[in-house]
C-alpha cells in the first residue's frame, strides 16, 4: 500500500535537519507518540546521518485481527539515512519502519527540501504486510497508525523548533 505523507517547517533546511539528527528531538518524538518504552541514536554517515529510534507502543487502537498478529504492544523500529546536502540544503535517503514479530515493514524515499517559506519533508513509502490472503488487510489497518507517525512528528516538529529558534 502506498503511503505519501509531507511534513512542513517553518524554519530554513539546515535548522529542520539539525532537528531531525537530534537524539533528544527523537526522544520527545517517541515520548509524544505515546511509546511505553523507547531508545534513539544518531550517527554520522558519510556527508549525512543514521537516525534510529526503537519504541514500544500500545496496539490498542489497532482492529482486533490486527492486535492478535501483534499482541498489545508494537514493537517498531524506525531507521533514517540521510545523504549530504545539495547547495541549497535538499537531502535525500531512506526510511525504513518495521514491527518486531509481525511481518509488516514500510520502505521509503525521504526528501527534505526549502519551500518559499520554510521546509518540507516528503514521505513516500510502500507499506508491505507479508501474510497469505489477510496482507492486504493489515496493511489498510496499520496505514491509519504510520499516518498518525508522521503527523505526531510534525506537531512535535513544530513546537521543537519554536522553543529552539
Amino acid at each position: 500500500m502506498k503511503i505519501s505523507e509531507t511534513i512542513t517547517y517553518a524554519a530554513p533546511p539546515e535548522a529542520v535537519y539539525a532537528m531531525v539528527t537530534d537524539r533528544a528531538f527523537q526522544e520527545r518524538k517517541c515520548v509524544e507518540a505515546g511509546a511505553q518504552r523507547h531508545e534513539a541514536a544518531v550517527s554520522p554517515a558519510g556527508d549525512g546521518a543514521r537516525v534510529v529510534t526503537k519504541r514500544d507502543l500500545p496496539a490498542d487502537d489497532l482492529p482486533d485481527f490486527a492486535k492478535s498478529i501483534v499482541g498489545p504492544t508494537l514493537s517498531v523500529t524506525e531507521t533514517y539515512e540521510w545523504g549530504g546536502a545539495a547547495g541549497d540544503g535538499t537531502r535525500t535517503g531512506t526510511l525504513t519502519v518495521e514491527v518486531a514479530g509481525a511481518p509488516v515493514a514500510m520502505r521509503s524515499t525521504i526528501r527534505l527540501a526549502p519551500t518559499g517559506g520554510g521546509t518540507q519533508i516528503t514521505i513516500d513509502g510502500d507499506l508491505k504486510a507479508s501474510i497469505p490472503l489477510f496482507g492486504g488487510k493489515v496493511e489498510k489497518a496499520a496505514a491509519p497508525a504510520v499516518i498518525d507517525a508522521i503527523r505526531s512528528e510534525q506537531r512535535t516538529g513544530n513546537a521543537w523548533l519554536a522553543e529552539h529558534a
